[in-house]
């Protein structure tokens, strides 16, 4: 998904705030809410892998769960989204993009079913924001934003003059992002040796890169670039 610039900037501001960010919220709804982005990061996952029979299969369990906080929603509003008329625009929202997904994903059209799945990533994160909610989630998003942005234009700056200035800068936000995933996880990952493993490979990528961007080494920093991507791919799918 393309990011434009300034909200690459306005999702880089909000993370430079977040070491006061709680990792975890605790009413009812947001609780909810997570549990439902499981299979949704599967679903996310599976699409963008080309995997038709999964893809189908992950995006039921996620329509499944997206309806279990519908009824949750409807039952028993609760703070911080009580009367919250974003809260109506979300329930809807993401029912309807996972039914054009699910056509989509019918349909063989897979690549348009993951872009079609991505918005649903923004309507939640949306509704956060609007709500003072913050959960890991936000980091993982953070760190996805600027590695997008740097997946975009890296190759481009490698190529033009004195785009070695701006590669380094850029490298270390997503360095900054690395150290928030670390340190804003819930106490029940950072327990988790699956968790650190998978952390520990994000980490090793965004620090081979700044060392590549530092050493000047173009064909290194091409290198690092292409292998930033599958580390942070495999941590989402499992924590994001």
């Amino acid at each position: 998904m393309k990011y434009p610039h300034l909200r690459v900037l306005s999702v880089l501001v909000l993370a430079a705030g977040a070491c006061a960010w709680p990792a975890w919220a605790a009413d009812p709804v947001t609780d909810a809410l997570q549990k439902a982005y499981v299979p949704y990061r599967a679903a996310l996952f599976k699409t963008n892998a080309g995997q038709a029979g999964e893809s189908a299969e992950a995006l039921k369990q996620a329509q499944q769960a997206w309806a279990q906080v519908t009824q949750l929603v409807k039952s028993q509003p609760t703070v911080p989204y009580a009367n919250d008329a974003l809260m109506a625009k979300t329930l809807t929202g993401v029912d309807g993009y996972y039914a054009v997904a699910a056509q989509q994903v019918a349909a063989g059209k897979l690549t348009d079913a993951h872009a079609t799945l991505e918005s649903v990533r923004d309507l939640l994160s949306e509704l956060r924001r609007q709500n003072q909610v913050i959960v890991y989630s936000d980091h993982m998003n953070a760190y996805h934003a600027q590695m997008e942005h740097l997946l975009d234009e890296g190759p481009k700056w490698l190529q033009a003059d004195g785009g070695l200035p701006k590669l380094a800068a850029q490298a270390g936000v997503l360095n900054y992002l690395a150290g928030l995933l670390a340190s804003e996880a819930t106490a029940a990952a950072q327990s988790s040796p699956e968790f650190k493993e998978l952390l520990g490979a994000v980490t090793r990528s965004v620090e081979a890169l700044n060392a590549a961007v530092a050493a000047g080494d173009r064909a290194l920093i091409e290198k690092a670039i292409g292998q930033v991507k599958a580390p942070y791919s495999k941590l989402f799918i499992k924590f994001g």
